[in-house]
């Protein structure tokens, strides 16, 4: 098995998981929401954990920040311990005023700055997208939990801090509503891998407004966001 993961056994991880970057995250979601959590790995710290969510298996690993932590951690998960149904949940950046604060995005696409493609050797441009069964799911799930969500195109960024600081004003002028760092990447390894995968995230930047979330909120996010993460999982 691998040396990023390293759980002792296929087993030990189940087909459904939760990817937040930071894993402290990883260890706030099992602790508070998982019954009889328990930990296969902290290689690295970046804490990955297994229990049950209405009965159902379910694990939640941390990824790290960037595309190529999150390609690392969720190739490994699909490749190495069959996983096929992985969500991430994690924060973003708003370009839109009436996108707000704490409000919840859905990413139906990644555009992307980066050349992360170019390891699957693609004769042109990909748009990478999510699982079409999973945000059947997620929308379903957010009706009976009555919880509101945008959906549309974000963008997963290589870099955090840009030298020019507008930006971000061309991705906004063609309707992409947040930035990110990591859908791109499980998207692209999931099309890859032919495994299901679905990106969820919380805004905590405003960047027509200049408000941010505290780090305390980032570190916990949206609590909205890993029930309906965790009812989409399961359905």
């Amino acid at each position: 098995m691998s040396t990023h993961i390293n759980a002792a056994n296929k087993g030990d991880i189940a087909e459904r998981v939760l990817l937040p970057g930071d894993p402290l995250r990883a260890r706030y979601i099992a602790e508070k929401f998982l019954d009889s959590p328990v930990l296969y790995s902290d290689i690295r710290n970046m804490y990955g954990y297994t229990g049950k969510y209405k009965g159902v298996p379910v694990s939640v690993q941390g990824t790290g920040m960037g595309m190529p932590s999150m390609g690392i951690y969720s190739w490994e998960l699909m490749t190495e311990y069959g996983c096929t149904n992985l969500i991430r949940i994690g924060t973003a950046g708003s370009f839109h005023e009436d996108i707000k604060l704490k409000d919840l995005v859905i990413a139906m696409t990644a555009s992307t700055d980066s050349n992360y493609i170019h390891a699957f050797d693609v004769p042109g441009n990909f748009a990478p997208c999510g699982s079409w069964e999973l945000m059947k799911k997620a929308w379903e799930a957010a009706r009976s939990l009555n919880i509101d969500f945008r959906s549309g195109n974000v963008v997963t960024c290589d870099v955090f801090y840009e030298t020019n600081k507008d930006w971000w004003q061309k991705w906004a002028r063609m309707d992409v509503m947040a930035v990110e760092m990591e859908t791109a990447a499980l998207y692209m390894n999931a099309a890859f891998n032919r495994v299901e995968a679905l990106a969820m995230v919380t805004i905590t930047d405003h960047f027509t407004t200049g408000q941010k979330c505290t780090a305390e909120e980032r570190l916990y996010a949206s609590d909205e966001m890993i029930r309906l993460a965790l009812e989409t999982a399961v359905k």
